[in-house]
């Protein structure tokens, strides 16, 4: 099947709730970029991430772009997404390679290193929201979470997970009861990581169930998810016109193609 969201409310709407299974958009990014595994799993979660917060926009034309920039030997991390859930992002340096963590596992955290989150909402207002913070652990669900605790004060739970790529996010509302937030909390805690769900073979809908089936749990839809890059030759020829007449200027007397390759797709143009 395809990589969709879904969306769901639970305790009389008092939790909202996303889950994405997004393997089809992480694997086309990883081939386009041909990414590390390290790389793979950060930038995919970023991506998964990204996807979902697209989706709680309101606005037709309203863009997100999620930025992590650390001192890690990946350098950084670029999402955009839209409120269609369509994403796309790349990493700084795709071919990061380093040992395993104290856990076996991928080191997505010792990959980003120490540094900053940065969120930055285009509502076609006159200028876009930007919230930033410091990364807590690297492991951006941890971070994600933070962020929303900090910069849009709302308390959520985000996990991220790279087996088949499914993950999930849980927002409270402003008016929770206080012993709905301590049952969600302890269910949450029970719960090791998401990959764990999936080890078991869990649809983002099961995850969903598993963790909100005990609070009235009510899936309100699904949508599609894909790894979308909307670069057009039109949009690069803006680009170029942008760097100045008297750039332009040199490249003509050189007489040579010019080569603009997009950082999200990696699709050439050339200009003769």
């Amino acid at each position: 099947m395809s990589d969709y969201i879904v969306r769901a409310a639970a305790a009389d709407l008092q939790i909202r709730a996303f889950a994405i299974t997004s393997r089809e958009l992480v694997e086309e990014a990883r081939s386009i970029h041909n990414t590390s595994p390290e790389a793979t799993a950060a930038l995919g979660r970023l991506l998964s991430a990204g996807s979902m917060m697209g989706a709680m926009m309101k606005g037709e034309q309203d863009l997100l772009t999620l930025q992590i920039k650390g001192d890690g030997p990946i350098g950084g991390i670029t999402v955009t997404a839209d409120s269609k859930a369509r994403v796309k992002g790349y990493v700084n340096e795709p071919a990061v390679l380093i040992h395993a963590n104290a856990k076996g596992k991928l080191d997505v955290a010792g990959a980003i290193g120490n540094g900053m989150l940065r969120v930055i909402k285009d509502l076609g207002l006159k200028e876009p929201y930007v919230g930033q913070t410091e990364l807590q652990t690297g492991e951006i669900a941890e971070d994600l979470t933070y962020y929303f605790a900090t910069s849009e004060q709302v308390p959520s739970s985000v996990g991220l997970g790279v087996l088949l790529n499914r993950n999930n996010t849980v927002r409270l509302m402003p008016f929770t009861d206080d012993h709905i937030i301590d049952a969600l909390e302890k269910k949450l805690s029970e719960v090791s990581s998401v990959t764990a769900l999936l080890d078991q073979g869990m649809t983002p809908e099961e995850i969903l169930s598993y963790l909100l089936g005990d609070f009235g749990l009510e899936i309100t839809d699904t949508l599609p998810a894909a790894y979308y890059c909307n670069c057009t030759r039109e949009r690069v020829e803006q680009a170029i016109v942008s760097i100045g007449s008297q750039d332009i200027r040199k490249m003509i007397q050189e007489n040579k193609p010019i080569e603009v390759k997009c950082q999200f797709c990696d699709r050439a143009y050339t200009f003769d």
